[in-house]
């Protein structure tokens, strides 16, 4: 219901796929370890969380409630692949989501939980997340060891291949891969600990997308790039269907190294995305023109907005692993599929539980300093307002978010988090806040 004619295309293409597969008999060689044709995992997470009142002399239309609130997420996925031979996979994997966050997901540069933009109201609703085909070219080079995980088979890969992805999916399931602040089921639940903040990434409503990604691999170096669609309209549900219309290209380089012994990998990113932004400076314009306040939905217009990221993961011991990112974007258009953050440095701490015999607990630790441009800065000023962020006014400081988790492994397929964040000068605004947020978090997988 939600995706385009062609989204259809796919759905039956990724079933007559799945369906020839099924009559594929036995491709292995003689005396080849057992191939596996089919892998099946599920996850499900449910988030719960708090903010007291905080102080707040005005509010605006995407102001966060100053009374305090209470919200949940709940999200289901099962991940479902079939490899008809080596080198092919396809995945599809339908989801589940309900949920009821902060403020109806405003008044915040970092939301709080990276799985509230799933969950647009307290009713189950279900839809295909992910519908790809993932090819891998090997050229030697010696062989790598893939673990079995979500959307992926175990198995040897060479270390020097080349990997094709088409169809539909997160754009942040092939970028920006950090080890240690990435995924906010298991790891920081904040949007600016778990991607680049200022990364207007290519997505729906729910964070997917649909296009093409090309990887190739070379001993410790890894080359990125892909194109993929942006949304009808800004954080829209519906992606456009056109991949010259309305598309994001992304490139990004990685590199794998040791220091000390110690494994850590640096990644660049960059970005380009084309579509009807509505630009800040046109719409202070237009307000002076022709009176009101400003609004960028009066001047939106094709145009690009571009941008960068800079990563770094490092293991410091076996057990403690230290990251850092900075983003930028050229801050002169709203906030189109992600954050209404213009530029970002993020630092953090992981640590697993080796230390007080838990092995499998993780305590993070992470701070981010969220900004936004001169342009973005007047717009809301003046009384504008994005997506995310709109006051009324603005008496401008940086928007600094500290979080801290602790996940306990409770079982082989359990884990329970407690999670606080201390948000200052939400959404930029020195005048409102600071916020603090309680969570707790359960997470099931096998």
């Amino acid at each position: 219901m939600f995706f385009s004619h062609k989204f259809r295309r796919v759905e039956c293409f990724a079933a007559l796929w799945a369906a020839a597969c099924l009559w594929v008999p036995s491709l292995t060689v003689a005396n080849e370890p057992a191939f596996e044709y089919f892998t099946a995992n599920v996850q499900s997470t449910w988030v719960w969380q708090k903010h007291p009142g905080f102080s707040a002399p005005y509010s605006g239309v995407s102001s966060l409630n100053p009374k305090g609130e209470l919200g949940y997420t709940l999200t289901g996925t099962a991940f479902l692949g079939v490899r008809p031979w080596k080198g092919t996979e396809f995945f599809l994997d339908p989801e589940v989501t309900q949920g009821v966050p902060f403020s109806g997901l405003r008044g915040f540069g970092g939301i709080t939980n990276g799985e509230a933009q799933k969950a647009g109201n307290g009713d189950p609703t279900t839809y295909w997340a992910r519908a790809f085909v993932r090819q891998t070219f090997g050229f030697g080079g010696g062989t790598v060891e893939r673990e079995a995980s979500f959307n992926q088979f175990a198995e040897s890969v060479d270390k020097r291949r080349l990997v094709f992805t088409g169809g539909v999916y997160a754009i942040t399931d092939i970028f920006d891969q950090n080890a240690f602040a990435h995924d906010p089921r298991t790891q920081f639940m904040n949007w600016s600990m778990m991607d680049y903040a200022a990364w207007d990434t290519p997505a729906d409503a729910r964070g997917y997308t649909r296009g093409v990604a090309l990887e190739y691999y070379h001993d410790d170096w890894a080359f990125r790039m892909g194109r993929n669609l942006l949304p009808v309209e800004s954080n829209g549900l519906q992606l456009n269907s056109n991949f010259t219309n309305a598309y994001s290209d992304n490139a990004e380089i990685e590199h794998g190294h040791e220091i000390f012994g110690q494994p850590g990998r640096l990644r660049v990113l960059g970005f380009r995305n084309v579509a009807k932004f509505g630009n800040f400076n046109d719409a202070l314009s237009y307000a002076r023109q022709f009176g009101g306040t400003p609004d960028v939905a009066n001047v939106r217009k094709e145009q690009s907005k571009y941008g960068f990221g800079v990563s770094l993961e490092q293991n410091v011991t076996d057990s403690v692993g230290v990251f850092a990112r900075y983003s930028w974007n050229n801050g002169v258009t709203e906030g189109y599929s992600f954050t209404d953050v213009n530029n970002s440095v993020l630092v953090g701490v992981s640590v697993k539980g080796n230390f007080w015999a838990r092995p499998d607990d993780v305590l993070g630790l992470a701070y981010a300093s969220n900004g936004i441009s001169g342009a973005n800065r007047e717009y809301l000023s003046a009384g504008g307002n994005n997506f995310f962020c709109g006051d009324g006014k603005l008496n401008y400081q940086r928007e600094g978010i500290f979080e801290i988790y602790y996940s306990l492994k409770i079982h082989k397929s359990l884990w329970a988090t407690a999670d606080y964040q201390r948000i200052q000068n939400p959404c930029f605004n020195a005048d409102r806040g600071p916020v603090n947020v309680y969570s707790v978090r359960l997470h099931i997988e096998f």
